[in-house]
């Protein structure tokens, strides 16, 4: 084996064995989230692939609220895009650290595997993303994702109502595990939350509002909010690079030595 086919084979086995916890993690996740499907009246295999498709928790939220209300495709689609704007962000941050000579071909399918997880490891890594470990650490969340999605469809048909009503809390509190971290961090993003909590209880009791459907709410009110903070607190190229994180990071460990 030459030097090079090794390189490529220890990068997807690193990728791999980096996927493992967030294939754990999405397992779980997607339980939860196919409880919700069950709700919606999505049926396991239904559910296998829309995850093995979609692998975005906020943009198959979106969906399956759509889908409950049955409103349409078109509201499905517009509802998926607004949930899962920032993997264009993402991707377009991502670009930025594939090698130049990078075929299309490789670029598609490295974006295709970009979730918040995994766009965290791939940004970690060292010059430019070797496109094999991307691969790697994309494989295990890959199947765990949809697997977790039709096993909670499966088990919410086989559980009790009130035990299928306390599980669907679990998503609830995955959306909190989301947004909390940042929020203590960026002060916007707090006020941000704040905001959106607050305009989100008056959509749903002002007149004339209150009759639109639940998705539509979502989908005013997250172009609104986002709109709003972009416009008054743009995000920075030192934080877009990450250098801001690392200086404090560096001032906490210098204060605790």
């Amino acid at each position: 084996m030459t030097k090079g086919k090794a390189e490529k084979g220890d990068w997807f086995l690193k990728g791999v064995r980096d996927g493992i916890p967030i294939a754990l993690g999405y397992f779980a996740v997607a339980f939860a989230l196919g409880i919700k499907a069950k709700e919606a009246g999505v049926l396991p295999a239904e559910g296998f692939l829309m995850s093995f498709l979609t692998h975005a928790s906020a943009g198959e939220y979106a969906g399956l609220q759509v889908i409950a209300e049955k409103t349409g495709y078109l509201m499905m689609a517009v509802m998926t895009v607004v949930a899962s704007a920032r993997y264009f962000l993402m991707s377009m941050a991502l670009s930025q650290r594939l090698d130049p000579n990078l075929g299309l071909r490789h670029r598609f399918l490295v974006a295709f595997g970009l979730t918040d997880e995994i766009f965290g490891a791939e940004i970690a890594q060292k010059g430019y993303v070797e496109p094999k470990y991307a691969y790697g650490l994309f494989v295990l969340p890959f199947l765990g994702w949809p697997a977790g999605t039709a096993f909670g469809i499966l088990m919410g048909n086989l559980l009790p109502d009130i035990v299928v009503s306390a599980l669907s809390v679990a998503l609830y509190g995955m959306f909190l595990a989301i947004i909390v971290p940042p929020a203590r961090k960026h002060p916007a993003i707090f006020v941000g939350v704040l905001v959106s909590f607050a305009l989100s209880f008056l959509a749903s009791r002002l007149p004339g509002i209150r009759d639109l459907s639940s998705g539509i709410r979502i989908i005013i009110l997250t172009v609104l909010v986002t709109a709003a903070l972009a416009i008054v607190r743009p995000v920075t190229d030192k934080e877009l690079s990450g250098e801001e994180e690392e200086k404090k990071r560096k001032t906490e460990e210098r204060d605790h030595a």
